[in-house]
């Protein structure tokens, strides 16, 4: 069952906008070329990856003009700039989300993140080291993930299962949206070993009630993984009000680069977990025998890091608290009440997911009547307004509503009430090329 957007008989109302648009759109310098023979670019797709302002593609052509060396590996000037850096970058994106910076874990994305931790729970079977098997999954043993998950935080999980004989569970989803929490106590239980769960869906908007899961969590002694990717780079998130154990996000969806991603751990839990990848850099002694292993977070970062990368995630949290994560929030809050507005004027549009804002951030899946949502996604792209289409790594969520795709527009800073009205125009249109505009639609034919 799909849910379809409330008709509020005010329309869409354009309140004042917390963020200067114009002043911010300025600072991206993507924004000002244009698309398809010339028009606007109608920036729509910050939930998969976010544009870059100037300030982080000037740190990592700064690091790469003025230092350029690996950190923590030589002894000259260059290799003890980039420690500075490299360091200086981990202690300002912790912290950007409150947790000190030997918490903090860097890794190529959210993926690599939950991946690394997946493995860690299985490499934890067979450790020699008996506070390395603190957190060992096997056989009797419980995961558990919802219904709403991103790929990245359900197939590890499954292949972990796999693994180590341990069963995976979920929570489900209810009609309009939101997590089903009315078997918590019975899906959470006394073999559950560890919970993942997305703290705000990449599909359908939703923000989850995290404090509710970890009081469970809590009850029966369970790890809580977070999936933050959808949720760090658009509101305030402080890993100490969370409860979670371990939080897990992108740089790239944050206004940062592509290729860093971040671990975050409550150190007495790091401190537990066995290694993911081995190399350099991750030991303290080595001999053809064994070798032994650095303590958190240099266990978890073997090889050369990505140290440009995370230089520019630095520069991209330095925006961010300029701009104020509060604001932030309440820009895309009162972005997303334009849209859900807007679309709800739109005869034959259906909004997949909560159709308030009511714990829902700047995510928004529809379909279109008798339109494909593919067929949608290109006619907007003809229009220069970029969308995702498709079931956004998030299959079970659109095989649950009964629909083969959705077309998603995702809001950020450098978002405005025209690129909105620019979405809705460009939906009528795709209603009149492919002849399915309804006849009442007087907006549509004047639009």
């Amino acid at each position: 069952m799909t849910q379809t957007v409330s008709r509020p008989g005010a329309g869409a109302q354009q309140v004042p906008l917390p963020l200067d648009v114009g002043a911010i759109r300025a600072d991206f310098p993507i924004l000002t070329r244009t698309v398809r023979d010339g028009k606007r670019l109608v920036y729509l797709d910050s939930g998969a990856t976010s544009q870059k302002p100037r300030s982080v593609l000037d740190a990592e052509r700064w690091f790469y003009e003025n230092i350029n060396a690996a950190p923590h590996r030589g002894a000259h000037q260059l290799a003890e700039e980039a420690t500075g850096a490299y360091e200086e970058a981990r202690a300002k994106i912790g912290a950007f989300i409150g947790a000190p910076e030997r918490e903090i874990v860097f890794t190529r994305n959210t993926t690599e993140a939950i991946n690394l931790v997946a493995y860690a729970l299985s490499n934890a079977v067979t450790a020699k080291e008996p506070e390395f098997r603190t957190y060992a999954v096997g056989q009797g043993d419980e995961i558990v993930v919802t219904e709403m998950e991103h790929h990245a935080d359900l197939i590890p999980w499954q292949q972990l299962c796999e693994r180590t004989g341990a069963t995976l569970r979920w929570l489900g989803l209810t009609d309009d949206g939101r997590l089903d929490l009315s078997n918590l106590a019975e899906v959470i239980n006394e073999r559950t070993k560890l919970v993942a769960v997305t703290q705000q869906s990449n599909i359908l908007g939703t923000i989850n009630p995290i404090g509710e899961i970890v009081a469970r969590a809590r009850e029966v002694g369970a790890l809580v993984l977070v999936d933050g990717a959808q949720s760090v780079p658009h509101q305030p998130v402080d890993v100490t009000e969370l409860g979670a154990d371990l939080l897990v996000f992108s740089g790239h969806k944050m206004l940062g680069p592509t290729g860093v991603g971040v671990l975050w751990g409550r150190y007495e839990v790091l401190d537990k977990l066995p290694p993911f990848l081995t190399g350099g850099s991750m030991i303290e002694v080595v001999r053809m025998e064994g070798s032994t292993f650095m303590p958190p977070p240099q266990r978890f970062e073997a090889g050369v890091p990505m140290t440009a990368q995370v230089v520019g995630l630095g520069a991209a949290v330095d925006y961010l608290q300029a701009l104020g994560m509060a604001k932030v929030e309440e820009h895309e809050k009162a972005l997303t009440g334009y849209a859900l507005a807007k679309l709800a004027e739109i005869p034959g549009v259906t909004v997949i997911g909560p159709a308030d804002t009511v714990a829902r951030g700047g995510a928004v899946s529809f379909t279109v009547e008798d339109i494909h949502p593919h067929d949608v996604g290109q006619v907007l792209d003809d229009l220069g307004i970029a969308v995702r289409v498709g079931h956004h790594c998030a299959w079970p969520v659109v095989r649950r509503y009964g629909v083969p795709a959705t077309t998603r527009a995702t809001f950020y800073v450098h978002t405005g009430y025209d690129d909105i009205d620019a979405l809705a125009d460009g939906i009528r249109e795709a209603q009149r090329f492919f002849g399915v505009a309804p006849s009442g639609d007087s907006e549509g034919a004047t639009s």
